[in-house]
């Protein structure tokens, strides 16, 4: 089966469930080509993870076209076809313009895309996937739409750049999909919520796929630990919520509980969370690290006595540094928001606490911090959990089986 995938950016300095989601299917055997609707830049090959090394998926199989290149290569083969694209491009710049300048300019980059590279590869595809379900859906749809023979197309949902947010032509982009696969029960609700008038038709089609992990990578590590590091790993972003862990910290401190905190990421609210640290007197209490090769979190991990994620608002669907540090034997502190509760097990898997709540993050850390048996407790059952639910290969086969059930069948 040959399958055409479309992403954002490919290469980028984190790709890493990009990676294995790949792999998975190459593994499952899957023939993949790859379209990302981004420019090249070549100093961004270092970071592909080994797992999607050139070896595995070789370089001339991953497409790339720059804007300029689409636009002054744009031909016109027959009217019909024409016709068809300027109707969908309308229809869909009619949608982008009513969110806003910034959609509009990115839905209409993807046309002449779609257009060059459905004059460049044919029909030589059994399934079309979009990685993600914002402008990189747009393209693929375009490029469905472009073909001459019906080659099935299937969207995958993920989070806040796709979902939650900026929605542009996604009523249209879901009932055209033969399959629509996300990552969590809670994306398969909230579509249930945000698109109830046409609910029957996409209730069948909708597949929760998750994001699977390399085992082998995720050395399990429950005891000697150390007894007071707590870890936050991700793009500093404000959904992310860390200026309530910050607070939290400063209220331990009042409360005269020993502990530290080691911040794994980067991003743009970095200088103002490094600014309220100082503000709450707790620099000398954490460590802004920055960001790290994904391969080296999960030594990070291993070396933390908890993970907590403490999410604001919808932003992350489902967080995979909560995955990692489950299959590691790291116990969780996470935000009762989006997939957490779904990966927690409603609080069974470790603790839950509502977003922005401050007391209530702080009353879980020390509770955890001193609660040895508790620890080890949530560290054996999630990572048993982690282990039945994000194996990369079983779930990648299973993706792929979802995939080959309404293959093209070509001529």
């Amino acid at each position: 089966m040959r399958l055409a995938v479309f992403t954002n950016q490919f290469p980028t300095r984190v790709s890493t469930f990009f990676a294995r989601d790949m792999r998975g299917l190459l593994e499952a055997g899957i023939d993949i080509d790859v379209f990302p609707i981004y420019p090249l830049e070549p100093n961004l090959w270092r970071y592909v993870p080994d797992i999607l090394n050139q070896d595995v998926l070789p370089r001339h199989k991953v497409h790339h076209i720059n804007f300029l290149d689409a636009a002054s290569h744009v031909k016109i083969p027959s009217l019909q076809k024409f016709s068809l694209f300027l109707r969908d491009t309308m229809s869909i710049s009619a949608c982008a313009i009513t969110s806003g300048v910034e959609p509009f300019i990115k839905t209409s980059y993807v046309f002449p895309k779609a257009w060059i590279w459905a004059q460049e590869q044919g029909n030589q595809y059994d399934h079309i996937l979009a990685y993600w379900g914002n402008y990189t859906a747009t393209c693929a749809y375009l490029f469905h739409r472009l073909l001459s023979c019906s080659i099935p197309f299937s969207i995958f949902l993920h989070a806040g750049i796709d979902l939650f947010l900026n929605r542009v032509y996604l009523r249209e982009k879901l009932l055209a999909a033969t399959h629509i696969i996300t990552c969590s029960d809670f994306n398969r609700l909230f579509i249930k919520e945000h698109f109830s008038d046409i609910w029957n038709a996409l209730s069948n089609k909708i597949h929760v796929h998750y994001h699977g992990l390399d085992f082998k990578d995720f050395a399990f590590k429950s005891s000697q630990r150390p007894l007071r590091k707590l870890l936050a790993v991700g793009r500093i972003d404000e959904w992310k919520g860390f200026e309530y862990l910050l607070h939290a910290i400063r209220e331990l401190k009042l409360r005269g509980v020993e502990c530290e905190l080691e911040l794994v990421g980067d991003g743009k609210e970095k200088n103002a969370l490094i600014e309220l640290a100082n503000s709450l007197e707790i620099s000398q209490r954490v460590t802004f690290r920055g960001w790290v090769m994904p391969e080296e979190i999960p030594s990070i991990m291993r070396n933390a006595t908890i993970l907590v994620h403490p999410s604001s608002k919808l932003g992350d669907g489902v967080p995979n540094v909560i995955k990692e540090a489950m299959a590691l034997g790291t116990p969780v502190i996470g935000s009762d928001i989006a997939g957490i509760p779904e990966l927690l097990k409603g609080g069974k898997l470790g603790v839950l606490v509502p977003p922005k709540d401050v007391k209530a993050l702080a009353d879980a850390i020390q509770n955890l911090l001193a609660n040895d048996s508790l620890r080890e407790e949530y560290s054996e059952s999630a990572r048993r959990y982690a282990i039945d639910q994000f194996d990369l290969w079983r779930n990648g086969e299973a993706l792929a089986q979802v995939l080959r059930l309404s293959r093209s069948r070509l001529s």
